[in-house]
């Protein structure tokens, strides 16, 4: 029991006491490990490269722009203009400017020679105009003169007729051949007398001056039925129209 109580004394002793660790040097003890520092440096890691082109700036752009222009400039200043190029750029231009002042004075004469040729053509087709208007007077009394015989004292026979009948048809023969000559010479010259009625023609303002319209049974509606006084026309045109009367039923 003594025993007992000493040793748990002794234990409780020790416990109380303060433990010191003493390192105690060894031939064997293990130094330390040196892992040998790794370098950041740029120069010791692998450089990449992009393929793709960096954007330009609109300040780059801009610059750029601004250089090219001041280039262009100083060439422009420094290079100077070649005298015979500039000769030949006169020389073509004006060389355009004579052809079209050639087409263009060609085209003037060819219309002044069609020009001409219809003038001419119209003062020899028309000269005898105011001549032509003198002469229908002339050409109306004598046909007037004719239509004064009556029919009935031309359709006697030669047995029958007296010497005074005999005289007059002489007379109105004479008359009749004068005219058809000189409508047959004027004719040649352009001038010919036109009497509507004779084929029952519509009626035409261009060729014919309607005096009066009537109705007509029998007629068709704006034919002309009547001449007053026979039309003439001169290589075409009309230089007296038909004094005519009309049909107008309606």
């Amino acid at each position: 029991m003594i025993q007992r109580s000493l040793l748990r004394q002794s234990r409780a002793l020790s416990s109380k006491l303060p433990r010191t660790l003493t390192a105690l040097p060894s031939r064997y003890s293990a130094s330390p490990l040196r892992i040998p520092a790794i370098s950041t440096s740029r120069s010791l890691l692998p450089k990449w490269y992009s393929t793709t082109p960096e954007p330009k700036t609109d300040a780059g752009e801009a610059s750029a722009a601004e250089s090219s222009e001041v280039t262009s400039g100083k060439d422009a200043v420094e290079t100077p203009e070649d005298p015979l190029k500039k000769e030949l750029e006169t020389k073509n231009r004006e060389i355009i400017d004579l052809k079209d002042k050639y087409l263009r004075s060609v085209a003037d004469f060819r219309n002044l020679q069609d020009r001409t040729k219809r003038d001419v053509a119209a003062a020899r087709d028309f000269a005898i105009t105011r001549f032509a208007k003198d002469l229908i007077d002339s050409v109306d009394n004598l046909d007037r003169a004719l239509d004064t015989v009556a029919p009935e004292k031309l359709s006697v026979s030669d047995a029958e007729l007296s010497d005074e009948i005999k005289d007059l048809k002489n007379l109105y023969d004479g008359l009749k051949m004068t005219e058809r000559i000189m409508m047959e010479t004027l004719k040649k010259h352009g001038l010919e007398r036109f009497d509507p009625n004779e084929k029952g023609e519509k009626f035409d303002p261009n060729l014919h001056e309607a005096m009066f319209m009537t109705k007509m049974e029998g007629k068709e509606e704006g034919s002309v039925f009547v001449t007053q006084q026979k039309g003439f026309r001169l290589n075409g045109r009309v230089i007296r129209a038909a004094k005519v009367g009309v049909v107008k039923n309606s």
